[in-house]
């Protein structure tokens, strides 16, 4: 039957449904987890708050990193966001926003055990569909900074951690203001961001502020880091 069908490729695959029963417990909703991960000012809680469509996380400029605490975020359910065995699916995104790694007044090490103790208690036992590592579009990727939040996404997600990895690009507009595009800027990254992408198959999305309005920018950005999650079957990492 279609039902047998559907449950033996969600063995297969892994699906959350069978592993974050009471977050799939209703056909017509889904809850996805994501993590956000990146170094002081790049643009994190700003990210966040596009994916929640809200102003759940105090974002600002400041030379100094202004989280300090990890949070989480909830959206509204996004009505006949997706499809799933024939039905429309409403979708709620869940966030949790993390200090800036290097930070300017916490360690790395005080950093990490937040983020840790965050995805233990948010995410322990449904799981966290995908991190994401936000990097300014316009802040070269390069240097012993650059990779920290990269180690403690390694650190807390273990061996599978190239599997639950994404990049967001931030401050995107501004490779247009310089003339080039997102090809040609990929094609001119430094060593490090593209081992990276290659470690990661080429998971990345662009945060672009100007050229769309915010809903049309949001929608863009959660199709394609829904693409990741489906072509992740739909997987979760669980912390406990």
């Amino acid at each position: 039957t279609k039902e047998q069908l559907y449950q033996l490729k969600a063995r297969l695959c892994g699906e959350s449904i069978f592993k974050t029963g009471k977050a799939m417990a209703d056909p017509t909703k889904m809850v996805v987890n994501l993590a956000l991960f990146g170094t002081t000012q790049s643009g994190k809680s700003s990210a966040g708050n596009t994916l929640l469509g809200s102003a759940d996380f105090h974002s600002s400029f400041a030379p100094c990193s202004v989280t300090q605490d990890c949070s989480l975020g909830r959206s509204c359910h996004l009505q006949s966001f997706l499809r799933r065995r024939g039905q429309e699916v409403a979708l709620q995104v869940r966030v949790l926003d993390t200090p800036g790694c290097p930070h300017s007044r916490l360690s790395k090490k005080d950093v990490e055990q937040k983020v840790r103790d965050a995805l233990e208690h948010h995410f322990g036992q449904e799981g966290l569909h995908l991190a994401l590592l936000v990097q300014r579009a316009d802040v070269p990727f390069c240097g012993q900074e650059a990779t920290y939040p990269v180690q403690m996404i390694q650190e807390l997600l273990g061996h599978a951690w190239k599997n639950y990895t994404a990049i967001l690009f931030t401050h995107a507009e501004k490779i247009e203001e310089a003339g080039s595009n997102e090809d040609k800027y990929l094609r001119a990254a430094p060593d490090t961001l593209l081992t990276l992408l290659n470690s990661i198959q080429h998971k990345y999305v662009f945060q672009h502020k100007k050229e769309k309005s915010f809903n049309e920018q949001r929608m863009k950005i959660l199709e394609r880091i829904m693409g990741f999650v489906k072509e992740n079957c739909y997987q979760v990492l669980t912390f406990k």
